[in-house]
């Protein structure tokens, strides 16, 4: 998840900032030899693909830091997130692959950094490689998974995730759900947050709010990801010499990068970019055939749908968009916590206008909800829309809340499962939504301005 503030020294490039100044800031970038006597390597494909790599590093935090964001244990250098960043060979395109920590992995044979012993090729867990091997085991594992010729490595840490999330002034995310996790100490009530960097740490690094774990906090991952990006976008950033070089050296203060990332491609790069934005970006996460998959010795694994991985991975060869076939622009879908399919919802015409009241239970029927199809008149006009619901059943109410942006709820003890919507003079639309199941792997591509906040929500 730390991997998040490295992506922003692609797009921060943008700026086209003159090469002196550029090349200072290269010069305090961590170097290592990642690539180092590397054999039978996958062909090169077109576009450029990036290993980013994040790392514990909390030995770099303040005290305070520790305690205020939970930060507590020895830093074990270690890694849990790993994505694979392609750029597109015209540079018009971002496409971010997350690769689950514990993925089923063949290591293939090497020298362990840690003990100098040789090692044969052996199955690991994917985050593994990294703590056997260092970033060229890393690598090559990554590379013999997926076919795809890594061309650059960066890693960051947890001082260059919170130090850039702060100098950008803060990163705005929306939630339709409370998201609570005592781990972390991450507490966030529904609706939008501008959060700063040690909030942030804890929002990107929070695995138990649902039953998704390490599925759910990689979606979260990919939408401050994309929150991200729209922040150094559309704030200015990009435009000011001081602001990019402020927020660059707090990205390179704690990234390591291979030999060959210098100036000059990152200025190459950055130039092209000049237009990116939050559409110009897709996420996804490999696709995943099976859960908990114990296999001696390493413990529960996770397998990949080698079919469809192979896919998404030719796809990046091919330099192709996984989106094409949808336009850039259009609704956004917002994710809720119960299946509509399972909320029964009566409606009631709060106000004048006749047929209201049929025409939302139309919309809310064609989202998903189980409304009754019988709508009723109010005994009253109301100005905003009210949602009555037994407290028993907050979270089918806050997921109609979702469909109703504007509306009122309010808690009515004894009502029983039935969802009564009040249409209030005030009312404006139907908003989509999407029920994904936080036990089931999701293989959904998304686009950056599809899952960042909208409007003043």
């Amino acid at each position: 998840m730390r991997a998040v503030s490295t992506l922003s020294v692609v797009v921060l490039a943008s700026a086209g900032i003159g090469h002196a100044v550029v090349t200072s800031l290269d010069a305090g970038i961590a170097r290592i030899d990642a690539f180092k006597d590397m054999k039978n390597r996958p062909r090169a494909g077109h576009g450029m693909n990036v290993l980013l790599v994040g790392t514990d590093g909390r030995d770099k935090i303040s005290e305070r830091e520790r305690r205020a964001y939970r930060l507590g244990g020895q830093p074990c250098h270690c890694t849990d997130t790993m994505m694979i960043v392609h750029i597109s060979e015209d540079r018009e395109r971002a496409t971010v692959v997350s690769l689950p920590r514990d993925s089923y992995a063949d290591a293939p044979a090497h020298i362990d950094q840690n003990s100098g012993r040789w090692h044969g090729a052996h199955p690991i867990r994917l985050n593994a490689a990294y703590a056997e091997g260092g970033p060229q085991l890393t690598i090559r594992t990554v590379e013999n998974m997926t076919h795809v010729k890594i061309d650059h490595y960066l890693e960051v840490d947890f001082t260059s995730f919170m130090r850039t999330v702060d100098v950008l002034g803060g990163v705005r995310v929306c939630t339709p759900t409370p998201l609570k996790d005592s781990y972390t100490g991450l507490d966030l009530a529904p609706g939008t947050h501008t959060l700063m960097g040690g909030q942030a740490l804890q929002y990107v690094r929070a695995r138990h709010l649902d039953g998704a774990s390490d599925l759910g906090r990689m979606k979260r991952q990919q939408r401050f990801m994309a929150a991200l990006i729209e922040k150094a976008t559309s704030s200015g950033v990009l435009l000011n010499p001081i602001k990019f070089r402020d927020v660059t050296r707090a990205v390179l203060g704690s990234v390591r990068a291979d030999a060959g990332f210098h100036t000059d491609e990152l200025l190459d790069l950055g130039r092209a970019m000049r237009s990116f934005s939050p559409s110009s970006s897709e996420f996804t996460t490999v696709p995943i055939g099976r859960l908990d998959v114990p296999v001696k010795g390493i413990g529960s694994t996770l397998k990949w749908d080698q079919a469809k991985a192979d896919r998404l991975f030719q796809a990046l060869r091919d330099d192709q968009p996984l989106t094409a076939d949808r336009p850039h622009h259009g609704p956004v879908v917002a994710p809720v916590e119960v299946d509509p399919r399972q909320i029964r919802v009566l409606v009631a015409n709060g106000t004048g206008t006749v047929g209201l009241a049929k025409r939302v239970d139309a919309a809310l029927a064609s989202t998903g909800f189980a409304t009754t199809r019988r709508p009723v008149t109010a005994p009253a006009h109301v100005p905003r829309t009210v949602i009555s619901y037994d407290p028993r059943w907050d979270r089918s109410a806050r997921t109609l809340a979702v469909a109703l942006p504007g509306s009122e709820l309010r808690a009515v003890p004894g009502q029983g499962p039935l969802m009564k919507v009040t249409v209030g003079t005030g009312f404006r639309t139907v908003a989509k939504v999407r029920f994904a199941d936080p036990g089931q792997p999701e293989q959904s591509v998304v686009r950056g301005n599809e899952v960042v906040c909208s409007g003043n929500a």
